[in-house]
């Protein structure tokens, strides 16, 4: 995922109303609820039309449900004015019918953050969509969903939950919802029925939440021929992303010490990588691109077109390079494989990326909840928009799906032996 923030950028693969009026007045404190006991005591100004495009649109309808709702609903206890309010929000912007514009309540908010961040509840699982279909961008290397077997790409059909109450298909379902009924306290379990592409039929699995704590960048080092590979994997472009970068070279430097740079080969694994910050995304292409290189271009929906280019000057521009990606390779890291790539930087290994080439705009409310605004597309240094189309490698390399070896990992071999 791709975020745009007057802070921060953000790109992806994260993976979040007639009563949009109501958001409108509480953004203006013009809508004010009281709670007195069960029954809601509401001091609205009534406006009956909102100015919009085109025309006016008539809000007196939902003034009208608001009132019958509230004068006949039987128990009254269930009548919390905040939570019909993020509701009907929620359902406003759902209704534009783009699955990564989505309104965040308080928890989803700080939920969102929180993967951002790198530290969750949860069973490690990036959400995405594959036609307006719930799916797997990636699983989190080393967490319940990854020991699980749940792939790049398996459809999620249903969730259930017995300790919350929950037996839900997933057709309709925004993506904030969708996080909302998979992540929960470590040690409680949902149930997923997934659909993949070689199985016929649907099928479940059960996984157990747990805590967490991913780190955003690792390298390890691999013997190829008679040099050392720096393989560089680079998880998602979250908060702690640049400083975790500039560790792991500062490392490959002292490691490289003495030696020529063409004789200190890096490998850059963004497989299962969903994206994250774009502005970070840029910042890690610096590391192997020029300065003024474009690393992506942002069109509006006016025709603007906004350019990310490289500000600073690299450590590892004339290092050779191979560039790893997958199906769980999305937005962010999209953008970051397909700018190397289209420089002709590095050889591309693996498999088709994701395919999500729209920018997020995160705007943060003052009761704590947030709205992502699906605010632009980005397009490839040459000019091309990925939707649904991927960045495609120039070595296709499949992973094995019936091996017995669960330490197979032909595309790194591939990489290991360009490398040589």
């Amino acid at each position: 995922m791709v975020y745009v923030n007057p802070r921060k950028l953000l790109v992806v693969g994260t993976l979040m109303i007639a009563c949009g009026y109501a958001g409108f007045l509480l953004g203006k404190q013009r809508l004010v609820f009281e709670f007195e006991n069960w029954k809601p005591a509401v001091v609205i100004n009534r406006s009956a039309t909102l100015s919009g495009k085109p025309g006016e649109v008539d809000f007196s309808l939902f003034w009208q449900v608001w009132d019958k709702v509230n004068e006949s609903y039987v128990d009254k206890t269930d009548l919390d004015a905040k939570k019909m309010v993020d509701g009907a929000i929620s359902g406003m912007v759902a209704a534009i019918g783009d699955p990564y514009t989505a309104f965040l309540p308080v928890v989803q908010n700080e939920e969102s953050k929180a993967d951002l961040g790198g530290k969750f509840e949860g069973v490690g699982i990036q959400l995405g969509f594959k036609d307006h279909q719930l799916a797997v961008v990636a699983p989190l290397e080393g967490t319940p969903a990854f020991r699980a077997g749940v792939r790049s790409g398996d459809l999620i059909l249903h969730i259930k939950d017995d300790k919350k109450g929950v037996d839900q298909d997933t057709g309709g379902m925004a993506l904030p919802e969708a996080v909302k009924l998979i992540r929960g306290e470590g040690g409680t379990k949902v149930k997923l029925m997934i659909a993949r592409a070689d199985r016929e039929e649907p099928f479940e699995v059960e996984l157990v939440r747990e805590t967490i704590n991913v780190k955003s960048v690792t390298v390890e080092y691999k013997e190829s021929g008679d040099r050392s590979v720096a393989w560089i994997k680079l998880n998602r472009f979250g908060d702690k992303t640049k400083e975790e970068w500039n560790t792991v070279v500062t490392d490959i430097g002292d490691k490289c010490a003495g030696v020529s740079s063409r004789n200190c080969p890096v490998i850059l694994d963004v497989r299962n990588n969903p994206g994250g910050y774009l502005e970070t995304s840029v910042f890690v292409a610096g590391e192997f691109l020029k300065p003024d290189k474009n690393v992506v271009t942002q069109q509006y929906g006016d025709g603007k077109k906004l350019e990310s280019v490289v500000e600073r000057n690299g450590r590892l521009l004339n290092n050779p390079l191979v560039i790893l990606v997958n199906e769980g390779s999305a937005s962010a890291a999209e953008i970051l494989a397909g700018a190397l790539q289209d420089y002709k930087r590095g050889k591309v290994v693996g498999v088709k990326s994701f395919g999500k080439g729209s920018v997020q705009q995160p705007e943060d409310f003052s009761d704590g909840s947030g709205l992502h605004v699906t605010v632009a597309k980005w397009l490839r240094p040459s000019g091309e928009w990925i939707d649904k189309k991927g960045v495609m490698p120039d070595t296709e390399i499949k992973m094995p799906t019936d091996s017995q070896d669960d330490t197979a990992d032909p595309q790194l071999d591939k990489a290991l032996e360009l490398l040589k």
